[in-house]
C-alpha cells in the first residue's frame, strides 16, 4: 500500500514537472515572436535547467530513478501520467520543439523575421 501510494506521488510529481517544461518550451517561440525576450530568456534558463539535471543524471529524471525502487514495470510511461507514446519520444518530440523555438527566437531577434 505505501509502495503504491509512494509510486503515485512520484508519478504526480514528475507529470507536474514535466508540465511545466513542457509549457516553457512551447511558450518560448510566441515570447519570442511577441518580442519579450526577458521571458524567452527565463523559460530558456529553466529548461536548461532540466537539461543540466538529465544530462548530469545518465540523461534520466531522477524521479525515474526514484520510481523503479516501487515497481517492476518499465514500459515508457511507468513513471509519469502520459501516454506511452508521449513518454517513449518525449526528448525527441520536445528537443526538436526546443531548437526550434530558440532558432525561431534567434531569427526574430536578428531582425530577419518581422
Amino acid at each position: 500500500m505505501l509502495a503504491s501510494r509512494t509510486l503515485t506521488t512520484i508519478k504526480v510529481l514528475h507529470t507536474a514537472i514535466w508540465a511545466i517544461i513542457a509549457t516553457c518550451i512551447v511558450a518560448i517561440p510566441f515570447l519570442g515572436l511577441a518580442e519579450m525576450y526577458v521571458c524567452v530568456l527565463l523559460l530558456t534558463g529553466i529548461v536548461a535547467l532540466e537539461i543540466l539535471v538529465l544530462a548530469t543524471n545518465g540523461w534520466r529524471c531522477p524521479l525515474t530513478n526514484m520510481a523503479e525502487q516501487y515497481t517492476g514495470d518499465r514500459r515508457a510511461n511507468f513513471d509519469i501520467y502520459l501516454p506511452l507514446w508521449i513518454a517513449r519520444y518525449n526528448k525527441l518530440i520536445f528537443g526538436t520543439l526546443f531548437l526550434v523555438g530558440e532558432v525561431v527566437v534567434l531569427i526574430r531577434w536578428l531582425g530577419l523575421l518581422s
